[in-house]
């Protein structure tokens, strides 16, 4: 079974280059997974989205339910993932720690200053204005955490702080504590 490291930050906050960081540093072999692979690899049809052709609100759901699925497959196939998200769908965690029950996982939450954000973002280019200040204000809402670490801190502490609690994690992960029946 594979182990599982989820970073979990608002949109623009470094998840992807914590990830690249932590995937170039963990002593083990670890897939980095996120939407934006998806999105970046030609997977999804944006171009017939961003046409009109196909409605992205209709097809969401399915998407991520796919999306949701195939992690704990690749987990159950025997693979350490490090996944980037953002829990910003309610059910999404529950769906989620159902799948990953039978997996080591560290929670992580990676949080951002809201200017750093903003900055970000706008830089980026390819997010909807807003979006990371949407996060900002909600995707940590009554969440716990087994780790808890700042963009604002140097990419090598982050990396060491989460190495750190992966190897000497211990017992049930607070992925699962919000979710009723685990």
């Amino acid at each position: 079974m594979g182990d599982i490291i989820f970073l979990h930050g608002a949109s623009s906050s470094g998840k992807s280059t914590l990830a690249r960081a932590l995937q170039a540093s963990i002593p083990f072999p670890f897939w980095h997974i996120s939407i934006n692979h998806l999105r970046d690899s030609g997977v999804l049809p944006l171009a017939r989205v961003q046409s009109g052709d196909f409605d992205w609100k209709a097809m969401r759901a399915s998407f991520f339910d796919g999306y949701h699925r195939s992690l704990g497959a690749y987990a159950d196939a025997g693979n350490n993932l490090i996944i980037e998200h953002i829990l910003d769908t309610p059910g999404w965690q529950g769906q989620l720690a159902r799948s990953f029950l039978p997996h080591r996982v560290l929670f992580v939450a990676l949080h951002a200053p809201l200017g750093v954000l903003n900055v970000r973002e706008a830089a980026r280019g390819d997010r909807p204005e807003g979006s990371a200040e949407k996060d900002f204000n909600t995707i940590h809402q009554g969440r716990q955490y087994d780790l808890e670490i700042s963009s604002a801190d140097p990419l090598e502490a982050n990396v060491t702080a989460v190495v750190s609690a992966w190897e000497i994690q211990q017992g049930r992960s607070a992925f699962f504590d919000l979710v009723k029946g685990l």
